[in-house]
């Protein structure tokens, strides 16, 4: 088997959630029996340049044993990026061999990168079937609930299924579908369908709307859909705003896992109003599932 071919994607940039996207990986790789690629990629502004001959500098004068120091400074912190990554995949690759990963069946593959995430992802995404990342990234501002510069990004870009990781992890044993019957969430229903990935864990199907025919015609067949795939659906058809309903819902159900669409609006109406994908990114304390 060739050990890249529909592989768990796993992103870490030795941040908080590098654990918890281990931990999710290794509970994936075992539920969907998948290598786990773990991935870090270092960005480019940490890319640094060889030694330049400045003596055509303006100016240079006495200073040119000053700009050869900084230039070292600059080659010596590049080989610590280096090594940083080093050390953050040997940590990520010993924390799913703890977890039972590796082996014929669930290999270990690390990939470190430089450039950009969004980029390498999309170079990977061939032979991977699930990507799999933290919600905020190693400088997140934690206090303000910023969401991490790449992970709209990888969202919107990605055309396999994204699983934004919570900052710890625990199993999986019951999820909602966010179900408003877009395209994006018909590919969620059809992938649960098809996939081993949450078959046999306990279902529940929310629509978010009002109480009209269309919209239970909807849920039924969504519902009937995964009941043919062998899951056993709680279906539920509620009014209200949607992030509210959905948040209250995951809460007080005590899900622990929350799949839905991803950005079914257009990026510039987001930027003005907001978005469901985004309100529940940053609020949600359980792993999210995305499609878009």
């Amino acid at each position: 088997m060739n050990k890249t071919t529909d592989a768990i994607l796993a992103c870490v940039d030795g941040s908080s959630y590098t654990d918890s996207v281990c931990a999710q990986a290794a509970w994936a790789a075992q539920r969907l029996q998948a290598p786990v690629q773990v991935l870090h990629v270092q960005p480019t502004h940490t890319d640094y340049a060889a030694p330049r001959d400045l003596s055509g500098a303006i100016g240079l004068g006495a200073k040119s044993s000053l700009l050869e120091k900084l230039t070292q400074v600059d080659e010596e912190r590049g080989k610590l990026d280096n090594q940083k990554g080093k050390v953050i995949l040997e940590h990520a690759s010993s924390e799913l061999t703890d977890a039972g990963i590796g082996g014929e069946v669930t290999p270990i593959v690390t990939l470190h990168r430089r450039g950009s995430l969004v980029e390498t992802i999309s170079e990977l995404e061939a032979t991977t079937q699930l990507i799999l990342l933290g919600k905020r990234g190693e400088h997140a501002d934690f206090a303000r609930l910023h969401l991490g510069s790449n992970l709209e990004r990888v969202v919107r870009s990605a055309h396999k299924p994204v699983m934004v990781a919570a900052r710890s992890f625990h199993p999986i044993h019951r999820f909602v579908v966010a179900y408003d019957g877009g395209a994006s969430t018909r590919k969620a229903i059809d992938y649960l369908a098809q996939s081993p990935l949450l078959q046999g864990l306990d279902c529940h199907l929310l629509k978010v709307g009002a109480d009209s025919e269309e919209n239970r015609r909807q849920l039924a067949e969504a519902e009937s859909t995964l009941q043919q795939a062998g899951y056993t659906v709680h279906a539920l058809l509620q009014q209200g705003h949607a992030d509210d309903v959905l948040a209250d819902y995951v809460k007080t159900e005590a899900m622990d896992l929350l799949v839905m669409g991803a950005y079914g609006h257009s990026h510039i109406r987001t930027l003005i109003i907001g978005s469901t994908t985004s309100n529940m990114l940053r609020s949600c304390l359980v792993p999210v599932l995305m499609f878009r």
